[in-house]
């Protein structure tokens, strides 16, 4: 289950962010907007912008599979330092590509493994705490306020972009 909900259900949120994304771009050029205002667009003064958010999006998914696997050190190392649609969707690629590296196997022990984070001061989270408290929220947060503001900026996304296709059994 561990490898469902932190590889297969992260892989599907970001295949859906890029859908997000490109319609993004589409209304960009159809309403002859420079896109960099959309990737900078945000929805409060004190939130991250669009780019920022699909970074965060990206290493919660990257770092989430590799911390509950205790293969840290494996992750890509991204510099934060996209500003096109085209960089950022080279980072989603390169963090799907990562995720389709993991196994089921990998998260043998994921229920019980120690994860914690540099900013957490020393203090951790079992896997499951961590899987379930903060991976899962934390992604759908990030996902969430990006179709935010795209929404908001008057991109013609709506929930079935955000949740993608659907395993629907006749």
């Amino acid at each position: 289950m561990y490898f469902q909900l932190s590889v297969v259900q992260a892989s599907k949120m970001l295949q859906n962010l890029q859908h997000i994304l490109d319609k993004g771009a589409a209304f960009a050029t159809s309403k002859k907007v420079d896109m960099a205002v959309l990737l900078n667009a945000r929805l409060a003064p004190d939130q991250f912008h669009l780019i920022r958010q699909v970074q965060i999006a990206c290493d919660t998914a990257k770092l989430g599979a590799a911390r509950l696997t205790g293969k840290v050190d494996s992750a890509p190392n991204h510099a934060d330092d996209e500003t096109t649609l085209e960089q950022l969707t080279q980072r989603i690629s390169d963090t799907l590509a990562y995720l389709d590296s993991f196994s089921e196997a990998d998260f043998a022990d994921s229920a019980t493994q120690k994860v914690s984070q540099p900013r957490w001061e020393g203090k951790y989270l079992t896997g499951e705490e961590f899987l379930i408290q903060h991976l899962l929220p934390n992604i759908y947060f990030h996902i969430t306020t990006a179709y935010a503001i795209l929404r908001h900026n008057g991109v013609d996304v709506g929930k079935k972009d955000y949740l993608g296709a659907m395993p629907y059994k006749a």
